[in-house]
């Protein structure tokens, strides 16, 4: 059971006034008294730079969520990390520990394999994962131990990456999974969505966007349309959320 003693929790990163952390956290923390005296704010930050001024000025932070653009960028500001951080090369959640050091793990990854897991059909082999950003690093982990194969596809080719004008009718049929890990489609650009041939989707494919807000993306409509299966990330954030929460009070 937590104690009464201040605790404070937060989200790091850019431009995040719509965050789910913030709203899920505020909740969970208003529906039981073992949760009084635990607070979760923003802490929106124009550069990873300004990251120490946070950690002087506020003594008593406990834990932090770390999002878009700064996962792989916070590494170098951590005392240490996991090992699950360490392979994923990404982390989205900070435990500040006794000793006054900060660890970083990431819970993406678990987030990402739970919720996708119960879709999972035998002839779910390959994925297609749009992005190589901090987020897509975790999907990559997530996949591994699922036991799937994959690809990055982003706007430029390089090693083990390909680009989007590679992606066509054979693409389809070897990859049963398309996962969107840009924020392409984010609120409030709705109207945008990752530039892939929509129409080969099929009943046999998983369209998977980490966005959640909107609840269904454009990436989402245009595979739903061709009969895909379709999640998006709320499940996802919910799992890595809760996975933080027992993190940062083990």
């Amino acid at each position: 059971m937590l104690d009464t003693i201040r605790k404070r929790f937060g989200l790091l990163g850019r431009n995040i006034s719509y965050s789910f952390s913030k709203g899920y956290f505020t909740d969970k923390f208003s529906k039981d008294s073992i949760f009084e005296g635990c607070t979760y704010e923003n802490f929106d930050i124009p550069e990873i730079t300004a990251f120490p001024e946070i950690i002087k000025n506020t003594p008593d932070l406990k834990g932090m969520n770390v999002t878009i653009p700064y996962k792989e960028v916070v590494i170098p500001y951590l005392d240490k990390l996991s090992k699950i951080a360490t392979e994923i090369g990404a982390v989205n959640t900070i435990k500040f520990t006794k000793k006054g050091k900060l660890k970083g793990y990431n819970t993406d990854y678990y987030g990402f394999m739970k919720s996708l897991e119960p879709l999972l059909q035998p002839h779910h082999k390959k994925a297609l994962i749009l992005g190589t950003g901090g987020a897509s690093k975790g999907v990559a982990y997530a996949l591994e131990k699922l036991g799937i194969l994959y690809t990055f596809v982003s706007r430029e080719a390089k090693e083990a990456v390909i680009d989007y004008d590679r992606i066509n009718l054979t693409t389809f049929e070897h990859y049963q999974i398309i996962i969107n890990s840009t924020p392409v489609g984010t609120s409030p650009n709705t109207d945008a969505f990752p530039l892939i041939p929509y129409e080969y989707f099929t009943d046999k494919h998983i369209a998977y966007d980490l966005i959640y807000n909107p609840a269904e993306t454009q990436f989402l409509k245009k595979a739903k349309a061709q009969g895909a299966q379709i999640k998006n990330g709320q499940d996802m954030l919910v799992f890595q959320a809760e996975k933080a929460w027992r993190i940062w009070n083990k």
